[in-house]
């Protein structure tokens, strides 16, 4: 149990691949300009992650090490053109918004470095929570750095969420500011740096003070009492 929550903490924080090994930013920086492109990407890149690493996990002591790498990208690249292929069928509209960053997820450092740093090396079971939780959190630094973009860009949140939640997205669409002129600099690149480097000094912030704080703990804790 103890090495499950190791893998979820590693997925959501300590090893976030994109506030830590700072991997998948072409299309982090490239398609968060509101939360709906963001939870799109991320589902896609999450299930992605979870099938490349169940089936290396699955085949790895059936693959050579000389052609491992090959590979594994010929698996991955398998699943994101069955990304590709459901969404040109089911959600078109977003697929077009989406463009050439499907595609380009079998390009994710990300999902190639959980499969040859993990799947490759541990059991099914824990491959498959591990490409869960590495998605999940890829999937949130997205959702959040499409929503700062979208509320400083546009004031609004879930705008156009009918194109992935059909007739239900339409309700989804809050409007927090009234008349709102728009910032741009927040919908360009720029924004989207600005946006990431926030998030990532907060995040190393937090990391800086939980540290700090179990430092001061330490030594009241291993304290002995000396006999007389």
């Amino acid at each position: 149990m103890q090495e499950y929550k190791k893998i979820i903490e590693n997925g959501l924080w300590k090893n976030n691949q994109a506030l830590v090994a700072l991997l998948g930013l072409c299309p982090l920086l490239a398609v968060t300009n509101n939360v709906v492109n963001a939870i799109s990407l991320g589902l896609a890149t999450t299930f992605v992650l979870v099938a490349s690493n169940l089936s290396v996990s699955l085949f790895r002591n059936h693959i050579r090490k000389e052609v491992r790498i090959p590979i594994f990208v010929l698996l991955i690249a398998s699943f994101v053109t069955l990304v590709d292929l459901i969404m040109q069928s089911f959600f078109y509209d977003m697929y077009l918004i989406l463009g050439i960053f499907v595609p380009l997820i079998v390009t994710n450092c990300a999902i190639l470095a959980r499969v040859e740093a993990f799947a490759s090396k541990n059991t099914w079971d824990k491959s498959v929570i591990d490409g869960l939780m590495m998605g999940v959190g890829f999937t949130l630094v997205l959702v959040l750095l499409g929503a700062m973009r979208e509320l400083i860009g546009n004031g609004t949140l879930f705008d156009q969420a009918d194109l992935i939640f059909g007739e239900l997205g339409l309700n989804l669409k809050v409007i927090l500011i009234d008349q709102y002129k728009g910032t741009l600099i927040a919908l360009l690149p720029p924004g989207a740096f600005i946006g990431l480097g926030l998030i990532v000094a907060l995040k190393n912030l937090i990391d800086s003070r939980k540290t700090s704080a179990q430092t001061l703990i330490a030594p009241q804790t291993s304290t002995k009492t000396q006999p007389i």
